[in-house]
């Protein structure tokens, strides 16, 4: 019996003794810091949505209007691989002219873009009649990773910045960095564009699209770090 006793308290000792080993005794100070910056999007993804009409006994066919696209898309000098169909409602034509003899083919497009110079200059050689829609489907800037390293190094020396004016205050000084935790903020605002960027077929398309067609908000990237330093004497 008071063996076992003994066993069991060495047991005790031992585990206290480990356990007080693993406690940090060093005063610490925990902040965060804060870089951000806002850039323009220079890649732009827009998508075009053409649609057959018929103006008295003229009908404009969907061939046409595209064969107007392509060559304005090539034109204003977008690569053959930034300019893709997104949907084809035209599928199966033959079949759905037979069940309705006023149905109206339709196709839409996804242009890559770098400049929006080019979106009106494409947009003032199509036929706006046969225009159905135009939309910002998203955009990207093509340096964001670069941008979100330097944004996350500017972040680590705030905080670094931070801690040590508050420590300073204090009669203290700042040590090694103990722990780095890293807060994601890559949230990416929506596109803003202008309502009157639809363009049906109506008496108005008979007129030129307007110069500036699409408003691009600016992508505001945000890092944020949390920084836990030593306080030394």
């Amino acid at each position: 019996m008071k063996r076992l006793l003994l066993i069991a308290a060495l047991t005790t000792f031992t585990f206290a003794a480990s356990f007080a080993q693993t406690v940090d005794l060093r005063r610490k100070i925990e902040v965060s810091g804060v870089a951000e910056q806002e850039v323009t999007p220079d890649i732009i993804y827009v998508s075009i949505s053409l649609k057959e009409y018929i103006d008295g006994k003229n009908k404009t066919t969907i061939d046409a209007l595209e064969r107007q696209l392509q060559k304005a898309v090539t034109n204003a000098g977008v690569p053959k691989e930034d300019f893709t169909i997104n949907n084809l409602s035209s599928y199966n034509y033959t079949v759905q002219k037979k069940k309705n003899p006023d149905f109206l083919a339709s196709k839409q497009y996804r242009i890559k873009f770098h400049d929006l110079n080019a979106f009106n200059q494409i947009m003032a050689s199509v036929d706006a009649k046969g225009v159905q829609s135009t939309n910002i489907d998203s955009y990207d800037y093509s340096k964001i990773e670069s941008l979100k390293k330097d944004l996350k190094i500017k972040a680590l020396l705030a905080a670094k910045e931070k801690a040590t004016y508050l420590l300073t205050a204090l009669g203290d000084h700042l040590g090694s960095a103990l722990d780095v935790q890293e807060v994601s903020n890559d949230v990416y605002p929506q596109p803003v564009y202008r309502a009157n960027v639809m363009m049906m077929k109506s008496a108005s398309a008979d007129a030129a699209p307007p110069a500036d067609d699409i408003d691009v908000k600016k992508i505001k990237l945000s890092s944020q770090m949390n920084v836990t330093f030593e306080i030394v004497k």
